[in-house]
């Protein structure tokens, strides 16, 4: 694990980088929150950024190459496509920013692992999306099993199908480029909550399938336009964990039954149902086992504990820790672990073989239940 030293005092001088429809949730959080300043927005399309800008009250706008050259920008907010995260990570690490990047951290692991390796050498921090993992929701539930709620963890079971993001993405192609899918786009909320609770994953054994080669734009000016389709729209994972635990993860864009936000982890001692990992909040039940077979399964609420933000909570706790000197939670070697995770069952459906996931991850801390994201502390 990394050590590092406590940097400056005062808020945090936000850039973001990437001005479509996530930006308005990042900006809306990030601007609520008291440790963070956003500065400048910055896309390739300015007078996108500039849109942005004005409705959120940033101070200024501009392309990408303005938010690296502003001098009070210490954390970059990477919000572009995924097939340039690591370009555009890796030209705020040289700019001498820190970097908090939408998931995935790449689309693979070289560019990835130079990315950490660069950051490495300059002292400065890699974050990686999802934070959902960090709200009360997925965090309660962590901690009642850290605490032994459900005994030794076993296995674990995720489910995320519906019929694709077509129905209300307006551009939605690059969902099912190189790098997407349902495996890279839902897959790191998944598998970010079950390593954030089972710890590294050891191995994975996959499949995958196309319901259909080319899929159509059905909302916005594009509706009727049609794409290919370049990876698994549904794919089947098997994991196994270094802790020995087991996970079964269905991840699909082809089911006509919305059925999306399924965790289930069991033990020697119960199983909870925790909340969609997508979601910072949500409803978490353990479930105790029966004690005789004509007897009423025994179902405990779990009480949510924390404050309920949105997306921009992973930045926060990095702007925190760069203060501070402490390692934030969201870290670019989860993000990395998660993606070689998620490569490893593209690998191993192509294959129809296990695949050895050769990176890990340190343990992950709890958020404290005090967390104050609307408290100023820096």
């Amino acid at each position: 694990m990394r050590s590092f030293t406590p940097l400056g005092s005062g808020t945090v001088g936000v850039g973001l980088i990437g001005a479509g429809n996530i930006s308005d949730t990042y900006l809306e959080n990030l601007n609520s929150f008291p440790d963070i300043s956003v500065l400048i927005v910055g896309d390739l399309d300015r007078s996108r950024s500039a849109a942005q800008a004005a409705k959120h009250g940033v101070p200024a706008s501009g392309s990408a190459d303005d938010v690296l050259a502003h001098p009070d920008v210490e954390l970059v907010i990477n919000l572009t496509i995924p097939a340039v995260h690591a370009a555009v990570s890796s030209a705020a690490i040289s700019a001498g920013k820190h970097v908090w990047s939408e998931k995935p951290i790449a689309i693979d692991r070289a560019s990835a692992a130079a990315l950490l390796d660069q950051a490495d050498a300059a002292g400065l921090r890699v974050g990686v999306a999802p934070d959902t993992v960090l709200g009360p929701g997925v965090q309660s539930a962590k901690r009642a099993i850290e605490r032994g709620d459900i005994g030794r963890p076993l296995f674990a079971q995720t489910t995320m199908q519906w019929q694709g993001p077509e129905i209300f993405h307006p551009d939605p192609a690059f969902l099912f480029a190189t790098g997407a899918g349902p495996l890279f786009d839902m897959g790191p909320y998944y598998f970010s909550t079950l390593v954030h609770v089972l710890g590294p994953v050891a191995s994975v054994a996959a499949l995958g399938l196309k319901a259909r080669e080319n899929r159509t734009v059905l909302v916005g000016p594009k509706a009727g336009e049609t794409f290919p389709v370049e990876i698994p729209s549904t794919i089947n994972v098997l994991a196994e964990f270094e802790g020995g635990a087991h996970s079964q993860s269905m991840l699909s864009t082809d089911s006509p039954l919305l059925h999306q936000g399924f965790v289930q982890i069991s033990g020697t001692e119960g199983t909870i149902l925790l909340p969609d990992p997508n979601m910072f909040t949500g409803r978490s039940s353990l479930i105790r086992p029966l004690s005789s077979t004509d007897s009423t399964q025994e179902w405990i609420e779990l009480a949510e504990e924390g404050a309920v933000v949105g997306r921009g909570l992973g930045a926060l706790d990095m702007a925190r820790a760069i203060r501070g000197g402490t390692s934030h939670r969201a870290t670019g070697e989860l993000g990395y672990h998660v993606l070689d995770t998620m490569l490893a069952a593209e690998e191993s459906a192509e294959l129809r073989e296990f695949v050895e996931v050769r990176s890990t991850a340190d343990p992950i801390e709890a958020m404290p239940v005090d967390f104050d994201p609307f408290a100023a502390s820096l």
